[in-house]
């Protein structure tokens, strides 16, 4: 079978083969080893460099050199005996027969160190993988046909496939626009029909796979995805998707695709906020409640920001920020929310018919869920509780015994009860740390705001607000970077606790858990600018004071719009650029580095014997990282749809700069996997799984978000309400002064006001009675209209995005319909093959049938023949 064994042209005892230079490694083990004391070996005892059975010639063959066993008795002198040692060697040989009980073949290197790694090479023979790929139902191609209703848009994809510059340069792409191979599950009793396929496979394709056998080098997968993929010079091309399901696995490549779909819609987003910021731009001078900030003859006198240390001050300082709030608080930003909800829904279905496409194109349309083993820890403890059991029921009888022992088959929800207390408490545990690493920083702002405003440089006392907002978010990002590592090994602690059974209960638990503290962790303080900032900070001779000294924080002039723009781009770029350059490059460095010069620290002797002794691709595999799952480069990406989609309001930008990431970190993952970490397992997948369930969860949550944020944190339906209600000319003239309410300064506390006494009356933004009124600094009725504008735009907003979402959803089919119709017409061509088959079996045993009976009639004439001469001469004689 081809690339079961040796390629043409491969030289023996080179590459990646067993000693005999013609079985392939499918698979290395290694593990760490230390030699005991007076070990000696024979033929008939125990020794840890014997090559197990995967490198004994076979029968009729010849040995080659270097494999032969040397019977002589070795004695060897290492000093004290490890009992823990002698307990792994009995587990990793147990394990060891296992594989081969299994029909796998081994091949391990001699130990001539006292310690180190022991490298295991295993092969899968033909037999093996035949019978796993008929119990895993994996699909393979039998057929190659020709779709003739396609023909000219294949023949039309196949020409813009060869002269786009965007596709990357990889042998065959051409031909396989052209052409649909006929799959169905593997079976034994079928392999003809496979065969059929590999000989169509050389006859017209001979010259790449020649030039694959022969110069490997040059057509390797490893090396067309190096330079067709992991580099950042082909930046600018598609993803090869097909080599890196080929090289990793479907789990792996539907990753990239499904970053690769999330990165071409993530255009779309940025070139709509893009024109929702120039309109903020453009319109910056003609927006009046603006011009009514910044107009320094409106003379706005307003309420010290701190006590005693501040003094009264005019509105028109705060005009930059009036004019910066604008650009991102006006008219367009609502359409930009309800853009963005429906873009999430957008994304998602688009995201469903490329699955589907890409489950067409691998065959992984019939793939059916396999049965999970047990972890080994969940397999454990359920023995130790049987053994539990077994001791406390000694004095029973037996058969009660058994019968128990037959019941305890899984464990049951007392046996996990603690690690679910410990997980709740946990979990609690850590929200409480993520809302007092909030709560610090808000003691930050309060008390530096107080100590700014104390100064005497005036400039200092203008840039106070921004100083401490820009700070306070670079302390914010810094926590948040801190609690995210922590966190993630939280997270890894508190699911083992709770004893899942199967690798995909684990991995799941594990993404909620991690996923639930992490956002939580990222997305706290921007909750606390947006929604309760300033909320709770009363008004003028009754403000809230955090432990009776520090007063509550207030939004700026210009609302906390402004400021909720700023925590959310500091936050999400700061997170990003560090992930990036920091986490995914310089630790790998790092810890390479760290390795390089542990390895140069070795004895002498070590060092010698490792130069001496050629290092094999295994030896340098083993040096690369380990890969730790797909888990980080998912939560990665999520923690990112979230800043797109959840405040999109407060930030449109928010999509441009994910879109730059996003182009350089899949040029960063795919060097990272193909350079940088050792290839892991490929694992079958037909979805992206539990993260498709997050990501519909904070699209529907991020209608919610965004329906608040317009609502309550911008001034969009203050507005409103103030035009087509209070606004005598209909215009937005006078808006400033609708929003502000007045205070007597007399009614301050004592202490609390500042020295100077010329102010009589200040203002502040509220919608509150003035002080000569019946009921002095109580909520206006124009309070009260706004807060049920409020409410009603919540509600219309939140039913009008879903009903359009719900209606793109549907309108949207998961499966396109080219895929669909094809998936008819293969089912009846594949009914024709079978069919076919089954006619030229027929007809192949009628043939042979027919020609038995010929036979039998021309055997049985000679017989009848000589029989009627000797009736004839009987009769004869009688008569």
């Amino acid at each position: 079978v081809v690339n079961n064994f040796m390629d043409a042209g491969h030289e023996p005892g080179k590459g990646l083969y067993f000693a005999d230079g013609k079985r392939k490694v499918d698979y290395v083990l290694v593990y760490q080893y230390r030699r005991p004391s007076s070990l000696h070996e024979s033929p008939g005892q125990h020794r840890l460099s014997v090559i197990s059975n995967g490198s004994f010639p076979r029968v009729g063959s010849k040995e080659p050199e270097g494999v032969k066993e040397e019977h002589a008795e070795v004695v060897l002198d290492m000093g004290p005996a490890d009992p823990a040692e002698g307990e792994k060697i009995m587990i990793r040989e147990e394990f060891e027969a296992n594989l081969r009980e299994a029909g796998l073949e081994m091949e391990r290197d001699n130990e001539h160190k006292v310690h180190g790694q022991g490298f295991i090479r295993v092969h899968a023979p033909w037999q093996v993988l035949s019978r796993e790929a008929e119990f895993l139902k994996i699909k393979v191609p039998t057929k190659k046909v020709c779709l003739n209703s396609y023909t000219l848009c294949r023949c039309q994809l196949s020409f813009i496939i060869s002269v786009d510059p965007f596709q990357p340069n990889i042998p065959h792409l051409q031909q396989q626009s052209r052409t649909k191979f006929l799959s169905h599950s593997f079976s034994r009793d079928k392999l003809h029909l496979v065969l059929m396929y590999l000989y169509s496979i050389r006859r017209n394709n001979g010259h790449f796979l020649y030039a694959h056998a022969v110069q490997p080098e040059l057509f390797s997968l490893f090396q067309l995805l190096h330079d067709e993929w992991a580099r950042y010079g082909a930046i600018f091309k598609y993803q090869p998707l097909d080599l890196i399901r080929n090289y990793f696995g479907e789990k792996i490549g539907l990753y990239f695709a499904w970053l690769g779909v999330y990165t071409h819609l993530l255009a779309l987003a940025s070139l709509v906020g893009i024109i929702v910021f120039l309109y903020g731009c453009f319109t910056i001078d003609s927006n009046i409640p603006s011009l009514e900030m910044c107009d320094e003859t409106q003379n706005f006198t307003m309420c010290p920001l701190c006590d005693r240390a501040c003094d009264y001050w005019h509105l028109s300082t705060a005009c930059g920020t009036a004019r910066a709030s604008h650009l991102f608080d006006n008219p367009a930003t609502v359409f930009f929310a309800i853009f963005m909800s429906l873009w999430a829904v957008m994304f998602l279905e688009h995201w469903k018919r490329r699955q589907n496409s890409l489950n067409y194109s691998w065959n992984m349309t019939g793939m059916e869920e396999e049965e999970e083993h047990p972890r080994p820890k969940y397999e454990t403890l359920l023995l130790q509780k049987r053994q539990r059991k077994r001791r406390n029921r000694k004095k029973n009888k037996s058969e009660v015994s058994g019968l128990l022992m037959i019941k305890l088959k899984k464990l049951t929800w007392r046996d996990r009860l603690p690690g679910y207390f410990i997980n709740i408490s946990s979990i609690l545990l850590m929200f409480g740390v993520t809302f007092a690493a909030v709560f610090g920083v808000i003691m930050y702002r309060i008390t530096v705001s107080a100590l700014l405003a104390m100064s005497q440089d005036p400039q200092i006392k203008s840039n106070a607000r921004v100083t401490v907002t820009a700070t306070a978010v670079i302390i914010n990002l810094v926590v948040i970077l801190i609690l995210d590592e922590i966190y993630g090994s939280v997270a890894v602690w508190l699911t083992e606790l709770e004893i899942p059974k199967t690798e995909t209960n684990f991995e799941e638990r594990l993404i909620l858990k991690a996923f639930l503290l992490k956002f939580m962790n990222a997305y706290a303080p921007i909750f606390y600018v947006a929604f309760f900032k300033g909320r709770f900070a009363g008004r003028p001779g009754d403000y809230v004071y955090i432990f009776n000294d520090y007063r509550m924080e207030e939004c700026a002039p210009g609302g906390c719009l402004i400021e909720l723009c700023i925590q959310l781009s500091i936050i999400m770029l700061g997170k990003q650029l560090i992930q990036n350059n920091v986490f995914e490059i310089a630790i790998p460095k790092l810890k390479k580095l760290f390795r390089s010069l542990k390895e140069k620290k070795r004895a002498p002797e070590e060092r010698v014997e490792q130069t001496g002794r050629a290092l094999r691709q295994w030896h340098l595999d083993y040096n690369l990282e380990p890969f730790d799952g797909l888990t980080p480069e998912y939560m990665e990406m999520i923690i990112q749809f979230g800043f797109v989609s959840l405040f999109v309001a407060s930030f449109p930008l928010a999509p441009l700069f994910a879109l730059l990431n996003n182009i350089i970190e899949i040029r960063l993952d795919a060097k990272k996997f193909v350079t940088e970490l050792r290839r892991p397992d490929a694992v079958r997948a037909k979805d992206i799984g539990i993260w498709y369930n997050i990501l519909s969860g904070l699209g529907k949550f991020s209608v919610i978000i965004n329906a608040f944020v317009i609502s309550f944190t911008s001034d969009f339906i203050p507005r409103l309400v103030y035009q087509y209600m209070y606004s005598e000319t209909g215009t937005m003239h006078g808006f400033i002064d609708h929003t502000l309410s007045y205070f007597n300064v007399s009614h301050f506390k004592a202490g609390t006001a500042p020295a100077s006494s010329a102010v009589t009356v200040c203002r502040y933004k509220d919608y509150r009675e003035p002080p000569w009124s019946s009921e002095p600094y109580q909520f206006s009725r124009q309070y009260w209209a706004v807060l049920a504008a409020r409410l009603a735009f919540v509600i219309l907003f939140q039913n009008l995005v879903m009903f359009m979402g719900v209606l793109v959803a549907w309108v949207i089919p998961d499966v396109p319909k080219n895929i669909s119709e094809q998936l008819k017409r293969e089912k009846t061509l594949l009914v024709d093959v079978f069919m076919n088959e089954e006619k030229e079996k027929l007809q192949l045993i009628q043939s042979l049938f027919s020609k038995e009976a010929t036979q039998t009639r021309q055997q049985q004439s000679p017989l009848s023949q000589h029989a009627t001469e000797v009736c004839l001469k009987v009769s004869f004689k009688v008569h």
